[in-house]
């Protein structure tokens, strides 16, 4: 018979602000605060900087809740057949299995998503590794070109389905 450990003081996990791994990922800047190995409850918690107009593909989590939290500024998300303007101080609720999408619509946003996989390791901080480059610099990259289709194909090794394009961009 297995038994469980209950998590101990040893388990903590504390990061402080401007610290965690930092990548330049997809034209903004993700900064994973805790992965899936750090914490005794297997969540994943990163920190987004991104400019106006950023938004990801649409796209639907296969094993992954996520939470997303407005630190500042103004997000569009349109998940499921539902539209919410989500502003500063805002938190969001993308259960897997809906399809979402989401765009920046002031100048930048620094948000944070905490997402809890239904099976043992959640592998969102390990997709930000796989798509983004690790810098020492926790500013906004230059824009680069973005191939869609190798977005594509690394989130589906991570249970993320793409299922259209990004909002088209803002005026």
């Amino acid at each position: 018979m297995t038994t469980a450990t209950a998590p101990t003081i040893n388990d903590l996990v504390a990061v402080p602000a401007g610290e965690g791994d930092h990548y330049h990922f997809l034209n903004h800047l993700a900064t994973v605060k805790v992965g899936a190995g750090d914490s005794a409850t297997g969540m994943n918690a990163t920190e987004f900087t991104a400019p106006r107009g950023f938004g990801p593909p649409l796209h639907v989590h296969s094993e992954e809740d996520e939470l997303l939290y407005v630190i500042e500024g103004d997000i569009r998300l349109d998940v499921g057949d539902d539209s919410v303007m989500a502003h500063t101080g805002t938190m969001v609720s993308l259960p897997h299995g809906i399809p979402h999408v989401f765009q920046v619509e002031s100048t930048t946003a620094r948000f944070i998503t905490v997402t809890s996989g239904r099976e043992a390791s959640p592998s969102f901080d390990r997709f930000v590794g796989a798509l983004g480059t690790p810098t020492d610099l926790a500013v906004l990259p230059e824009p680069v070109e973005i191939d869609p289709g190798h977005v594509a194909q690394v989130c589906a090794q991570h249970g993320i389905e793409v299922l259209g394009p990004p909002p088209a961009p803002l005026d």
